[in-house]
């Protein structure tokens, strides 16, 4: 069922997923004057605690998606690797933004880099490792390279790096000789993305470019705006999210990740159908956050391109903080004296227990300059532990 008319609020908005990203969902909607229903077995979920309706099912549980589905106007989701088919069946009877269509590109990332170098957009060099044959198949010049399982890879898992071909043919058997990409690793200078709202009319909005710095395969620092982005690199990405989005007939939040090289050009990563980690900041330093625009998108409120109003600096909150110095037991870290920073904007996701590697939450620092964001920004992160940068 395609969108084709405004949801008032009043209207309940359903989501696919009970993790952080469905609570700050949630919590953007209600703002609105939307109710919400979450859908997510787990009865701790951080959205599910936080909604009006949850339902405790699996995506795949027909019941549950028929309760999701009798509860809500519209459903999103918060995670691009809920079944795609569970989208496809809800949006039989609601509209339903992204389309499980467009989640099925982002979740494998062969057909994800298909779609990428369809739209034109350059992309890192690489091949598709699904059999021996194309294993053996594999040229000299994509190596050293990274090997990427091509479903349910994100934070660095399912990436191993290869320098040799006999290094990739063991990489692909310890893999378990799953359908994989094999990226070229290039000379990067550093990484940023690009977030797009775009509406069901096809019109599009985007919010600054994000200078993005991954510690481990995960996201530890988002900069914004972008320090080292030349105004060709800024323009050049969003054009190329937008022509990505659009060619996908996308409707939602998409986030575009970029590696601009050595040479100052840019190849696009990956991308996510969601809302996404890099996006953080724009709950305190824009006017309308990259949730806002979700609930717009999915309720077919005319889009409004979003403003920078501050300088912000964005910082990971993994499980490790609350386990110092590699401590038994759980800490709590010492937010008062983060908050006592100026500008600082604390975001903690409701999850009950703290486990190394595991998302608890962010830090936001807002203010008036780049420089002034930056100096918060360490300062905090000396506060909790986390290196500099």
């Amino acid at each position: 069922m395609s969108k084709t008319s405004y949801i008032a609020p009043g209207a309940t908005l359903g989501v696919l997923g009970g993790g952080q990203l469905g609570r700050m969902f949630v919590h953007a909607a209600q703002r609105a004057g939307y109710f919400t229903a979450v859908l997510d077995a787990d009865a701790d979920s951080p959205a599910g605690t936080v909604s009006h309706h949850h339902v405790k099912t699996g995506y795949r549980d027909e019941a549950g998606l028929a309760e999701l589905a009798r509860v809500s106007a519209a459903v999103t989701t918060e995670f691009e690797n809920v079944p795609a088919d569970a989208l496809r069946t809800l949006a039989a009877t609601r509209p339903v933004a992204p389309s499980g269509d467009a989640v099925a590109t982002c979740q494998d990332r062969a057909v994800e880099k298909a779609h990428i170098v369809r739209c034109g957009v350059p992309c890192a060099p690489h091949a598709v490792i699904e059999t021996e044959a194309q294993l053996a198949a594999v040229t000299d010049d994509l190596l050293p390279g990274i090997l990427k399982t091509s479903r349910l890879g994100y934070d660095g898992k399912g990436q191993v790096r290869v320098n040799t071909r006999a290094e990739l043919a063991t990489a692909w058997a310890d893999l378990k000789r799953v359908p994989c990409v094999l990226e070229k690793r290039l000379p990067l200078a550093y990484e940023v993305s690009v977030i797009v709202a775009r509406g069901a009319s096809g019109d599009v909005v985007h919010f600054p470019l994000q200078q993005n710095l991954h510690r481990d395969g995960i996201l530890a620092v988002t900069t914004v705006p972008a320090p080292d982005v030349t105004p060709a690199v800024q323009q050049q990405a969003v054009a190329a999210a937008e022509k990505i989005a659009s060619t996908l007939g996308y409707v939602g939040v998409l986030c575009v990740e970029f590696f601009v090289l050595a040479d100052g050009s840019l190849v696009a990563n990956e991308m996510a159908p969601r809302p996404h980690n890099s996006g953080h900041y724009t709950m305190d330093a824009c006017d309308r956050s990259q949730f806002d625009l979700q609930v717009h998108t999915l309720t077919n409120t005319p889009l409004v391109a979003p403003r920078l109003h501050s300088s912000a600096v964005m910082l990971n909150l993994l499980g490790d903080l609350w386990f110092p110095g590699g401590a038994a037991t759980a800490v709590e870290p010492a937010w008062d004296r983060v908050l006592a920073l100026p500008g600082t904007h604390l975001h903690l996701y409701g999850k009950t227990e703290a486990r190394a590697g595991r998302k608890m939450g962010h830090l936001n620092v807002t203010a008036a300059t780049p420089a002034e964001a930056r100096d918060v920004a360490l300062r905090a992160a000396a506060v909790l532990g986390l290196a500099a940068w």
